[in-house]
């Protein structure tokens, strides 16, 4: 927010205004031992001192505008075209909060059911709801909607190569529920079911890129009479076969990607589709299109599964605001590129990722361990790959993500990202600079 400053005549005016003496007469009521008596904080500063202190502190960070980026692993470096930020900061749209009153949030409940639809031909289901705080939350919830829906089972199967932080959040989130999770390594396919398996989850595609049909997956479990959630990357989906067409009951994806920054991990947006037989037990809500009384089009919100529309014993999830913003920018995207647009961007991610792995399979040392990838593939290294990682950042270039981060026991493990940010320069400099930090 912009900074407002008051000075001290405009605080005697709004002292006076109220009936107040002073700043300290305006808190009496507060006892004087409850009281804070001293704040340790520097003098105040002028607006060009704390702006000139900001840049400072900003320019300490690694930034995507001045490295040759390629990291990923679940947060990833995409164009943005300056026409979704336009939009979406516009005042209607930033100061527009839940739509509770549908004859005077139109534009709201249209965004909403917009994004709605071009999520779910996107993500190949009947219905996706808006929205959950970002990509792990969307997958944790799922998970408890597929127990809720297979009463009598509850075992879970992750897989082994699900992103880290997302199993934490899914952990954390069944703390109080009778749910047993248990892993299994490889192609889900070949995962153990039982008789007590609620459902299986499926990355499309795994933490270290590698892509797993669904198809059979889901048929799988569909005869053990369990469910398959499907954990996808948004992007991936424009140019491989959806989940949805694949049988999958479930998708959730991390919509970061389809036109929201890095933002320093956060706020993102968390996508969350199902079968109509599913959709009375999905969290958050569905905006719809109707007809008023006169023939004219207009929009309401026709499911509100929150605790905050109907009894809370009878919500699905205590759920509450979704990130109205962040889906809004994902709408404009995917309304300004269309589904060719996103197919190029898709394309383009795809192609430059595969030349960046011809080239590094090629140096000696370094091999490229993921067979069937989208955008991001594990190259294991001859050395340490933090070390390399740190030598190349002293050339202005992030090589990926040391997987020795969220697995000690794998320290000679890279993870890379290639996007459609990634010139055709960039990847060669990568290559080579990966060469020379190997001898």
């Amino acid at each position: 927010m912009p900074f407002i400053p008051n000075t001290d005549a405009e605080r005697t005016e709004m002292l006076n205004t109220i009936g107040v003496e002073s700043v300290e007469e305006l808190f009496s009521d507060i006892p004087a031992h409850l009281r804070i008596q001293k704040l340790d904080l520097p003098d105040g500063v002028s607006e060009m001192e704390a702006l000139a202190a900001l840049d400072a502190l900003a320019e300490r960070n690694a930034q995507t505008t001045k490295m040759d980026w390629f990291v990923g692993a679940g947060a990833y470096n995409s164009y943005i075209p300056s026409l979704v930020p336009a939009l979406a900061s516009r005042g209607e749209f930033l100061t527009a909060y839940t739509p509770y009153q549908p004859e005077v949030s139109q534009g709201t409940l249209q965004a909403i059911f917009e994004y709605q639809s071009m999520a779910a031909k996107l993500l190949g289901m009947p219905v996706v709801n808006a929205s959950h705080y970002d990509g792990a939350t969307a997958l944790a919830e799922a998970v408890l909607m597929a127990w809720k829906a297979k009463e009598g089972r509850n075992r879970i199967l992750l897989p082994a190569d699900l992103h880290p932080e997302y199993a934490k959040v899914i952990a954390t989130y069944l703390t109080s529920f009778d749910i047993e999770l248990a892993r299994y390594d490889g192609d889900p396919e070949r995962a153990s079911l039982d008789e007590r398996t609620a459902a299986v989850v499926v990355a499309y595609p795994g933490f270290s890129g590698e892509v797993y049909p669904v198809e059979k997956a889901a048929a799988r479990a569909h005869a053990a009479g369990a469910l398959c959630i499907v954990q996808a990357d948004p992007v991936m989906c424009a140019i491989f076969k959806s989940p949805g067409e694949q049988g999958a009951d479930i998708v959730t994806a991390e919509g970061q990607s389809l036109g929201n920054p890095l933002n320093f991990g956060g706020p993102y947006l968390g996508m969350l589709g199902t079968t109509e037989a599913l959709l009375r037990r999905m969290p958050g809500r569905i905006a719809g299109e109707t007809k008023d009384k006169e023939g004219r089009r207009g929009f309401v919100l026709t499911l509100s599964t929150r605790e905050q529309h109907i009894r809370r014993e009878k919500a699905v999830s205590n759920i509450c605001s979704n990130q109205g913003l962040s889906m809004l920018q994902t709408c404009i995207y995917l309304a300004a590129l269309g589904k060719q647009g996103l197919r190029h961007v898709a394309k383009q991610s795809y192609d430059k990722a595969h030349y960046a792995a011809e080239l590094i399979g090629r140096i000696p040392g370094f091999r490229v361990a993921t067979k069937q990838f989208f955008r991001e593939f594990l190259v294991q290294t001859p050395k340490p790959a933090a070390d390399i990682a740190r030598a190349l950042a002293k050339k202005g270039i992030v090589p990926g993500l040391p997987v020795s981060r969220y697995f000690p026991d794998k320290p000679n493990e890279l993870l890379v990202c290639v996007t459609e940010m990634n010139s055709r320069p960039q990847i060669e400099r990568l290559a080579i600079a990966l060469k020379e930090a190997s001898k």
